[in-house]
């Protein structure tokens, strides 16, 4: 697929949602899996690409794969996330600490 109609639609889509449509970075990547859009936003923008629980960047990827199917294309989004942005948390578990038992002491043997 020589056209770039899916960055272009990709690229009209997201200025049109953020706040600095001027720091909009998208990057084409075609290989044997089909075509990778690697979409970079300002920091402040990445609430309005993802939406509610993830529900506007949901819509944005099946839009772009939608443009893609008519080209004959398999295109994937990737939003990168800011540096500096979330940190990955380790799980705790939720289960309460078990209380010490006491020591051999405290054993009548």
């Amino acid at each position: 697929m020589a056209k770039e109609q899916d960055k272009e639609f990709l690229e009209f889509l997201i200025k049109s949602l953020v706040d600095h449509p001027d720091e909009v970075k998208i990057d084409r990547k075609v290989d044997e899996m089909g075509v990778l859009l690697s979409l970079t936003v300002n920091p402040e923008d990445m609430g309005q690409v993802i939406g509610k629980a993830g529900s506007t960047a949901r819509a944005i990827r099946n839009l772009v794969r939608i443009v893609g199917l008519k080209n004959h294309a398999r295109v994937n989004l990737k939003i990168e996330e800011p540096a500096g942005g979330r940190s990955v948390r380790p799980m705790r578990d939720s289960r309460p600490e078990p209380e010490p038992k006491g020591d051999l002491d405290d054993l009548n043997l």
